[in-house]
């Protein structure tokens, strides 16, 4: 029996889309988070630098959802609030940030001593950390944080593709079979996609069992339509319903990242 589907919101600016609409202000961040979780979303991530204790305290004031909070290019300093405000979740991707967007050239390294730093914070602060993985030496990071007993069990994932700059990977089938083979076991997997290959990955990710990642930060489209990121998870939603595949609540993908499911 598969695990209920996790679909994650990501309810940002589209990097390389940046015309389409997205929520601005903090009002219709939160609105736009409702209707992705009615939509079926548990997740909802967040980008809120400079202003992460508010956004975090208003999503958990305001509704039942687990709370990611990303834009890992930053520095730890940069995201303390993060941490203080207890955030569900921090995304922490595991190596160089090297990415080729429309108005957003990214070099950013971080290193394993930073990786290891962010992993004590996670434990001390009861945040899980989000491991972006796009590509094979970002599995041999986290084998290595594994390795050195840094890291929970099970450990959430987010395979990335078709991301552009050095760090991209294609968005095919074949890349999402090996690079998952590749990781380590215990995990929770979701996948993110940019460009129209998105529907096939993910719906063979729905398939194998892993999970989901949708919104206008990765591809704001339905077919050529632009659509807002609580349309594409109810696209995603009943492609899954129609696959056989049980969506999860709040509190089943809650369960199921605690390893209590």
């Amino acid at each position: 029996m598969m695990k209920p589907l996790i679909i994650t919101a990501t309810p940002n600016i589209s990097w390389l889309h940046p015309e389409i609409r997205y929520p601005r202000s903090l009002e219709e961040f939160v609105e736009e988070a409702k209707q992705s979780a009615k939509e079926g979303a548990s997740i909802i991530h967040v980008h809120a630098e400079g202003t992460w204790g508010k956004y975090i305290d208003t999503l958990k004031r305001e509704m039942n959802v687990i709370v990611q909070c990303g834009m890992s290019s930053l520095d730890i300093s940069e995201r303390m609030e993060v941490f203080t405000h207890r955030a569900d979740m921090i995304s922490v991707i595991l190596g160089h940030h090297d990415e080729a967007f429309v108005n957003v050239q990214t070099h950013k390294l971080h290193t394993r001593e930073e990786l290891e730093e962010y992993m004590k914070l996670s434990k001390r602060y009861g945040v899980k950390p989000e491991f972006e993985v796009w590509h094979l030496g970002h599995v041999w990071n986290l084998r290595y944080l594994i390795g050195k007993n840094l890291v929970s069990t099970p450990y959430f994932a987010t395979l990335f593709f078709n991301w552009p700059g050095g760090n991209w990977t294609p968005a095919t089938v074949q890349e999402y079979i090996y690079r998952r083979s590749m990781m380590p076991t215990d995990g929770i997997f979701s996948v993110s996609v940019m460009g129209n290959e998105m529907k096939e990955l993910l719906v063979h990710a729905v398939l194998e069992g892993d999970h989901v990642r949708v919104g206008t930060e990765d591809h704001p489209f339905i077919g050529d339509r632009p659509a807002t990121t609580h349309e594409l998870v109810a696209w995603i939603r009943d492609i899954a319903n129609d696959l056989g595949r049980k969506i999860a609540s709040v509190d089943e993908a809650r369960a199921i990242i605690m390893g209590e499911l």
